[in-house]
């Protein structure tokens, strides 16, 4: 009998989400960075055994928008509610209980799948900490299960998985045994240029940025993957950080992004990365479509 199901992970940014997920996949699939609300769109990651298939569905952080950016963000979280089997609350054993984690409550109690909490970052604390976080948690809804990880270090995640695992009923292999995620190759790209953005930028610029994917093609001459691609930011400031001291910046971010892409694509990449500015997009509904934020998806 072959088992299937779909399982959001929802939660506040920065918990650890997409670390978790690229740690059952085995490899990178959704970008990772220490500033909150890295991940922009659902990610799929898609894990399958000669018995089961696991569909994850990697949400947006969850937070109050302050621009129609962050209400696609927060809208596309919380419509995934309405198509999963399964549903991952993650928290920060290191942080306490918030205004953040309460709303996200409100709106699992009305969800009608059940809900497992995962409490990540367990490595941060000592464990009387976290049986006081658990005993907070199990007295604000009923849960599942309360399964305590580390998706840094690997600890407990495949106990997660296995609970997962012995909850799914029998149905569909929905994908190919081979294919880990939803997204085309060139989200990927455009992703993982992101991530060295947020990597080496500060301040302001990481909200302000998007990356579009010109041109992807082979070039038969080479044997490589031509990429061009287009940095997108709000202020001519900006433009200038992220280009750097004669382009010193950008031939960084390109540098590091074109070694991950080489990696996921299994080939030699020429990557020629260019930076526009255009006004205020994250407000502008027919840039955020253009860029990839599209209401469609929900």
């Amino acid at each position: 009998m072959f088992k299937s199901g779909f399982v959001a992970i929802i939660g506040r940014p920065n918990v650890g989400k997409s670390t978790f997920l690229n740690h059952v996949m085995g490899q990178k699939i959704a970008i990772m960075s220490d500033k909150a609300q890295t991940t922009r769109n659902k990610i799929m990651g898609i894990y399958t055994t000669d018995k089961e298939q696991i569909v994850f569905i990697d949400t947006p952080g969850i937070h109050k928008p302050k621009t129609a950016l962050g209400d696609f963000m927060v809208e596309s979280a919380y419509s995934t509610l309405r198509e999963v089997d399964t549903v991952l609350f993650m928290v920060p054993a290191d942080e306490a209980r918030g205004k953040g984690d309460d709303m996200i409550i409100a709106r699992l109690k009305e969800a009608k799948v059940p809900v497992i909490l995962v409490i990540n970052k367990i490595d941060k604390v000592h464990p009387d900490q976290l049986l006081e976080q658990i005993d907070d948690f199990r007295n604000q809804m009923d849960f599942k299960e309360i399964i305590p990880i580390s998706a840094l270090q690997g600890n407990n995640v495949s106990h997660l998985v296995d609970v997962l695992s012995e909850n799914l009923e029998e149905g569909f292999q929905y994908f190919p045994a081979d294919q880990i995620t939803d997204h085309p190759e060139r989200f990927l790209v455009s992703e993982m240029i992101r991530e060295k953005v947020l990597l080496l930028t500060r301040e302001e610029i990481p909200h302000s940025v998007a990356v579009v994917i010109d041109a992807m093609t082979r070039d038969e001459d080479t044997d490589k993957v031509h990429i061009r691609a287009t940095i997108m930011v709000e202020r001519d400031s900006q433009k200038g950080i992220i280009i750097g001291k004669k382009g010193a910046m950008l031939k960084k971010i390109g540098t590091l992004a074109r070694q991950d892409i080489e990696l996921m694509l299994g080939d030699k990449v020429f990557l020629e990365t260019w930076v526009k500015v255009k006004k205020n997009w994250r407000d502008k509904k027919l840039d955020l479509a253009d860029f990839g934020y599209n209401k469609k998806e929900y």
